[in-house]
């Protein structure tokens, strides 16, 4: 039986990568890997698909160093240790250290993650980690902090269609077949810019039928609905889903959300990766309309991350019924958005006003830094009217309260009272 087609098509060299352009590309910084030979340990961070895998092993073949490799779902400590003696014993000499290529590291606990530093910090391996998800959450900090992050991205059309056109003129089993190309909108969009998934849906559509292939996005459909295990050994297409939960949550819907939660679950989701979604979600979408729902789904991130499946299902649950039934508002996620669009256009550096300013030398006391300030807490109400914005900003306005629900409300009374009207 022949291998895969994602397998029959893995590039062996840049020249041959589809993608990616920032990192490979005439100026990428793996190409001037290539002409140093110094290459730091470094963590490939992107979607599935988009070449992680097929990037390190490109590194570690022109480089002609030892490659080792892990995989964070079936590896434990003992595993990580007994590896890195097989590399420290393959290095003679002044010899550059080999490639330790962990897949999925971000699956791997602190221990685990522990275990691989002295090796990282003595030179013995360098690290190539890949992960799809955000290294600053999930790698510790004095591993990280010795790790170069490179971020990969989906594959956009044209990276999708280079890739199908090389599958056709190059894969001898497909170039025995007769195959007419008349529509790629169905095939690009199943793909969901993950190279691998786009070789698997064309294997499948092949394989559907003998004779002549004409590729039409009806036939993709019928095809993939077809062979929907195959499409997707999971069951799942990871971001339609999360995105379904999320909007869910967001739209007040527990029944929808708890359903799309237990599809995630039941899939094989990281459990830690849809309580972070949570928190985020608590910020964003629900903020001041009830601010314990950040705590509550922060609780449950802690706990998530302490008891694992399938108990984790539990807070999970909670946290996912709580926040769809909170009342929603997007305020403090939009007044920093228009806060952080005036600060990166506003090139004026607009001075501090001096009243607010500290006055820890003689010369700034003198300069009036400091002057005019008050207390808050020496006047009535713990409030003292003051201007706090630089000058040229007096009275603009980024928390626009959303009067709507009871706790915005009554913020939005108190700052009309306190402010008389300024904002």
């Amino acid at each position: 039986m022949s291998a895969p087609l994602p397998e029959r098509l893995r590039p062996t060299t840049l020249d041959d990568y589809v993608g990616q352009e920032h990192l490979v590309g005439r100026n990428g910084v793996f190409r001037k890997f290539f002409e140093t030979g110094n290459v730091p340990s470094f963590i490939l961070w992107g979607p599935p698909g988009v070449g992680k895998t097929t990037l390190a092993k490109i590194v570690a073949t022109q480089l002609d160093r030892p490659f080792f490799t892990l995989s964070a779902v079936t590896s434990g400590v003992k595993e990580v240790r007994e590896v890195i003696e097989s590399a420290r014993k393959s290095r003679f000499f002044d010899q550059r250290p080999p490639f330790l290529f962990i897949d999925e590291i971000h699956r791997f606990n602190k221990s685990q993650q522990d275990s691989l530093l002295g090796a990282v910090e003595q030179g013995v391996v360098t690290l190539i980690g890949a992960t799809t998800e955000n290294p600053s959450f999930e790698v510790i900090p004095p591993l990280l902090s010795r790790c170069q992050v490179y971020i990969l991205k989906a594959q956009e059309d044209d990276d999708l269609r280079k890739l199908l056109d090389r599958a056709l003129t190059t894969d001898p089993e497909l170039k025995a077949r007769t195959i007419e190309v008349v529509e790629t909108g169905a095939l690009f969009r199943f793909a969901g810019g993950d190279a691998r998934k786009l070789l698997n849906i064309l294997d499948i559509i092949v394989g559907a039928t003998e004779g002549k292939v004409t590729i039409t996005d009806r036939y993709v459909t019928d095809c993939l609905q077809q062979n929907i295990a195959l499409y997707d050994k999971n069951g799942e297409q990871h971001y339609d889903v999360i995105s379904a939960f999320i909007k869910s949550v967001r739209g007040s819907d527990p029944n929808a959300a708890i359903y799309y939660l237990a599809r995630m679950l039941a899939g094989g989701e990281e459990p830690r990766f849809i309580a972070r979604r949570l928190v985020i979600l608590a910020a964003e979408d629900i903020g001041l309309a009830n601010p314990n729902a950040l705590l509550l789904a922060n609780a449950c991130f802690d706990t998530v991350h302490k008891i694992g499946m399938p108990e984790a299902r539990i807070p999970l649950a909670e946290a996912t019924i709580y926040l769809a039934t909170s009342p929603k508002s997007n305020t403090a996620y939009a007044a920093i958005n228009k806060a952080l669009a005036l600060v990166e256009r506003d090139t004026t550096n607009r001075p501090v006003p001096l009243h607010l300013r500290n006055a820890p030398t003689r010369l700034m006391d003198k300069a009036g830094y400091g002057k005019g300030y008050k207390y808050a807490h020496d006047y009535a109400g713990h409030f003292a009217e003051l201007e706090f914005l630089p000058e040229s900003l007096c009275g603009t306005k980024f928390y626009e309260p959303d009067t709507q629900n009871a706790a915005e409300a009554k913020i939005a009374e108190r700052i009309a009272r306190l402010w008389k009207g300024k904002y």
